[in-house]
């Protein structure tokens, strides 16, 4: 039997804030870069999907109608961050001709009374794109054209919504509701998170629900694909969960694993709000917009 990697090298490959020491000035960056354009570019701001405190969403219309939807997960591992910060990936996106979506989501390990797990979080974005799908057409978003794409913990959540059984949630959902999807940095295997010291305490993962919420232990989408990217700055195990997740789910529905050379775990999100990138026209292709 393989002999499990010691605690403290789970941290050496995961805690993104020690392996990228500019992580403060890429999260100031993006704060007043979404505030501009906020105050910039005409939007709807926390629109209720739920009824819960965070169970809100900004949405960031294209200048045409029936524009394709993106609808955007933001990372932070599951505890931090906002779709606040991330308003500067709507404002871009809108710019190329998409309807973008950005929801928050309770954020782990809660409060004593109220428990946040990932699995929660998970259900919570199933019922943001729910909303989505029977609402964005008043934002003047089409329905029929929904990609999702997500950063780190929200790439593990975009592959989960691809692969999600739509009708088991609501009788007049669709079957294909998300049509394709990205993932940034997608953690794609979440035992591997339960075993990383610096998450243990405000992740709370089980055993159970590290597999259970594992896209890559799910049965691949029967429809849609989904492209999956990752820095090529990255550590060992960021390239190991973008390739695990082709390897899972078959090249037929993963058709792009690549690694986005020179860029590290946040300066490849920045890379998706800049015209005539490589990760941008993967994202315009999706939508149909390139």
């Amino acid at each position: 039997m393989p002999r499990q990697p010691a605690p403290q090298w789970y941290d050496s490959m995961y805690n993104n804030r020690l392996l990228v020491p500019e992580f403060p000035q890429y999260v100031a960056r993006w704060t007043e870069g979404s505030a501009q354009a906020r105050r910039a570019r005409a939007c709807h701001l926390d629109i209720p999907y739920g009824s819960g405190a965070r169970e809100q969403l900004d949405i960031f219309p294209a200048d045409a109608l029936y524009a394709p939807v993106l609808f955007f997960i933001h990372g932070g591992y599951w505890r931090s961050l906002s779709r606040s910060e991330h308003s500067f990936v709507g404002a871009a996106l809108a710019r190329a001709g998409a309807c973008v979506v950005l929801p928050s989501y309770d954020l782990c390990p809660g409060t004593a009374k109220q428990a946040v797990t990932i699995p929660k979080i998970t259900m919570q974005v199933v019922q943001a794109l729910a909303w989505t799908w029977r609402n964005v057409a008043r934002c003047g978003g089409d329905p029929q054209r929904i990609t999702v794409a997500g950063h780190s913990a929200g790439g593990h959540l975009a592959a989960t919504m691809l692969a999600c059984r739509w009708q088991d949630y609501a009788a007049d959902l669709p079957g294909d509701l998300v049509k394709n999807a990205l993932s940034i940095s997608g953690l794609h295997e979440l035992e591997s998170i339960r075993r990383t010291p610096y998450l243990q305490t405000s992740l709370r993962l089980t055993r159970a629900d590290a597999t259970r919420a594992s896209p890559a232990w799910m049965p691949a989408p029967g429809a849609g694909v989904l492209n999956a990217v990752v820095g090529g700055n990255e550590s060992a195990e960021f390239r190991r969960q973008n390739w695990l997740i082709q390897s899972s789910w078959g090249s037929s529905v993963v058709p792009v694993c690549e690694e986005l050379a020179g860029h590290n775990h946040f300066s490849e999100l920045e890379s998706l709000t800049t015209p005539d990138s490589h990760l941008q026209g993967l994202a315009l292709r999706l939508l149909g917009l390139a």
